[in-house]
């Protein structure tokens, strides 16, 4: 970790926190900083610390500051490189390029962005925010992207900071009197963070007429401190007493806070003092929040308790407020108390914080391999994204030493869901540069290669794969479902681009046979959908949800998938009459999921209109995994679309197909399960049929299901050693 310096501040607390955490959970910590009072507490912790005048602007002192980071980065060859302010971000990023370093950086305030300092910063490879105004600052400013750039907290040590500390060490050392109200306040004592320091003094004569004996315990160190320690000894000379303490730089701010019955100021001091349950005055340079109470927690998370936006600190209103929070009666303080308490146990624990910096490194460490994946991801399609999570969850299980970077449409969302690397699918210059960087292009899951959906789609999915082969890059065609493809043209491409892939795995025979009937002769390996290996929402989640949908406890329930589609005629009226049979002639109730809301909520609609019977829908935002949970609650599956029929399948859960697509029919047909009907001449009557004659063999129906979905579940975990396999022998 690379900073300007560890004195006093909020930042500084939130760098000595971070690495005691990591270094407790293992890891091996490095600091360089020009140093400060918190250097012998790292130290005594086990962390080495180098000095470097990482704190000035001068040329000269970057040059020495960059001397020294060269020297120690050859020296401890660190896995990850990690800058806590502007110069040494932007010193370790050019070195970290040159030496292809995995490089991040943290922001924890927003800076000067007027001339040549707009170009004085390197925001790495990934950005910790420590609030979501800091990232939206730096998508503004510097048009970060938001897909790169992760909001932490400012973690809190509950130990260190708790209401069991008495500040008796403090009190002593100063010559408190318990018995007189004392106020504390931290903050560094520089120009632009001293305001409410400065105010806190200038109101001192009035808070001791209407808090007779009132104390103020002002800590930190900075370019004023001798303008406002002149100031506080004027003030106590008028007053005839010490009533204006200021300690100077400590690194104590635990016994500082605990010495005080209420605290004032902001950030991560105030968020200290809450977990040592003080009553809260939020106030800072930048704002003023008033006194922390429940209704401020949302708008004071927001701004991470910096007053950004807020009204600025003015000497009255603090004066007044100062006033009423020490009247309060102990009970209503030690509300408030244990509130900011129970607030940095549930958002701030310095665990939370380590684990959101550890995921950073993970996804820019640099692994053997690197992977790219393209398919319909970021789509909000479940059995799209069902697809990639649990690719991306097999191929972590295989090997630690895979890194994936996903085309995606929604790439913000998709490292969101998944903590995956993520570029935009369309931006060509990085699609070509993510091929170029990876060692192999994964092609799929899911039915790519097909021109019924659109033969742009399907020259879209087709150009990432030639992009790959120009760049010499082996592609591997993963667990895909082929076809239909029926212009002669699109057959031509699919042929000579299949040929040309160094791994064709696929998901069913159907689609085995359709690349035979293409005349394509090279070797491919039937093994099962990705999904099989997708582990489902637990029992109380899935349950939760049915009750969330409205459905009866304790009901069986058939759960209904339906999409549009075109030209189907009377299919949605006779489906409802489908859906009505089987609540009236088995008793189950009907749900709809919602597969891909925005083209399924009004098809369902339509359908649960046309019903005669009551029926629910599941409308909340849910992930696959939860979908796949709720499946296997259900009795029955009726579904339109194939991957609910994959995840019944993965479930056991008996089913019976609505046919629009070719692969629907050869999936049930892979499955040994029977089709409801072709939707586009659906028969009602033939559908009720089937469904009658499926639930009179439904115990030899659901035996036959589990062992294929145990069998299949086997198969799928061939896609990972094929791949691992290929990779070797890409990059031995």
């Amino acid at each position: 970790m690379a900073t300007m310096g560890l004195g006093i501040g909020g930042a500084e607390t939130h760098i000595v926190e971070l690495a005691k955490e990591l270094k407790n959970q293992g890891h091996d910590i490095i600091i360089v900083s020009n140093g400060g009072v918190y250097v012998s507490e790292v130290e005594a912790a086990g962390i080495r610390h180098y000095a470097a005048p990482l704190h000035r602007r001068s040329g000269l002192a970057m040059y020495r500051a960059r001397r020294v980071l060269k020297l120690v980065i050859a020296r401890e060859k660190p896995d990850i490189v990690h800058a806590h302010a502007r110069i040494p971000a932007f010193l370790c990023g050019g070195i970290c390029r040159g030496g292809k370093i995995p490089f991040v950086t943290t922001a924890h305030w927003v800076f000067d962005t007027r001339g040549v300092l707009r170009y004085l910063t390197n925001w790495g490879e990934r950005t910790v925010a420590v609030s979501e105004d800091i990232k939206e600052y730096l998508i503004r400013e510097y048009n970060t992207p938001a897909e790169r750039i992760t909001v932490t907290i400012n973690g809190i040590d509950t130990e260190k900071f708790s209401p069991a500390l008495t500040g008796e060490g403090v009190i002593d050392e100063f010559g408190l009197d318990r018995s007189r109200p004392i106020l504390s306040y931290v903050s560094r004592m520089d120009e632009d963070r001293a305001l409410v320091a400065e105010q806190l003094i200038s109101i001192a004569p009035e808070l001791d007429r209407a808090l007779p004996g009132v104390q103020l315990l002002i800590a930190g160190g900075g370019n004023v401190f001798a303008r406002l320690k002149e100031r506080a000894e004027e003030v106590n000379r008028r007053l005839g007493r010490q009533c204006a303490v200021m300690t100077g730089p400590r690194t104590d701010i635990n016994e500082i806070v605990a010495a005080g019955e209420l605290f004032v100021g902001v950030s991560r001091a105030a968020l200290e003092a809450m977990s040592a349950a003080k009553p809260v005055i939020v106030a800072g340079n930048e704002g003023y929040h008033g006194l922390f109470t429940p209704d401020k927690l949302s708008e004071a998370r927001a701004g991470n308790f910096c007053c950004r936006g807020l009204p600025m600190s003015d000497p009255q209103t603090l004066l007044a407020d100062v006033v009423s929070a020490f009247r309060l009666s102990q009970e209503e303080k030690k509300r408030l108390g244990d509130y900011g308490r129970q607030v940095i146990f549930d958002h701030y624990s310095v665990r939370r914080m380590a684990a959101d910096c550890l995921s950073v490194y993970s996804q820019v460490r640099r692994r053997r391999y690197r992977v790219v994946m393209s398919g319909y991801y970021g789509f909000g399609n479940a059995g799209d994204d069902a697809i990639l999570d649990s690719i991306q969850q097999a191929i972590r299980a295989a090997s630690d030493e895979v890194s994936v970077t996903v085309l995606s449409n929604d790439p913000e969302l998709t490292r969101r869901q998944y903590g995956l690397d993520a570029i935009p699918r369309f931006r060509v210059l990085r699609v070509l540069s993510a091929l170029r960087r990876g060692d192999v292009l994964l092609s799929g899951g899911g039915s790519l290669l097909q021109d019924t959906t659109s033969t742009r789609s399907l020259l879209y999915y087709l150009s990432v794969i030639r992009c790959a082969q120009w760049l010499r890059k082996p592609v591997m065609l993963y667990a895909n479902g082929i076809g239909p493809v029926r212009r002669r043209a699109n057959r031509r491409r699919v042929r000579r681009v299949v040929e040309q892939a160094a791994l064709v795995t696929l998901r069913d025979h159907a689609s085995a046979m359709e690349l035979r009937q293409m005349g394509i002769t090279r070797p491919a390996v039937v093994t099962a959908d990705p999904v099989f290996h997708l582990e489902p929402a637990g029992a109380e989640k899935s349950l939760a949800l049915c009750r969330a949908a409205g459905l009866p406890q304790g009901r069986p329930f058939t759960a209904v998938s339906v999409r549009d589609w075109r030209d189907v005629g009377d299919f949605y009226a006779q489906l409802a009459g489908l859906c009505d049979h089987l609540r009236r002639a088995h008793g189950m109730e009907i749900l709809f999921l919602l597969m891909q809301p925005d083209r399924d909520r009004e098809a369902t609609a339509r359908v649960m209109g046309l019903m005669e019977e009551r029926s629910y829908v599941l409308d909340v935002p849910t992930t696959p995994r939860e979908l796949m949970g709720v499946l296997g609650q259900a009795r029955l599956c009726l579904a339109m679309r194939l991957h609910t029929l994959i995840f019944a399948a993965r479930m056991a859960v008996p089913a019976m197909g609505l046919v629009y697509d070719p692969k629907v029919a050869s999936y049930l047909e892979e499955l040994d399960l029977p089709a409801a009907g072709d939707v586009e001449r659906f028969d009602g009557a033939e559908a009720v049929r089937r469904a009658d004659a499926l639930m009179a063999d439904y115990d030899n129906v659901l035996s036959g299901l589990r062992d294929k979905s145990a069998r299949l579940s086997r198969a799928a975990g061939e896609n990972e050693r094929l791949l691992l396999e290929l990779l070797e022998r890409t990059k031995p």
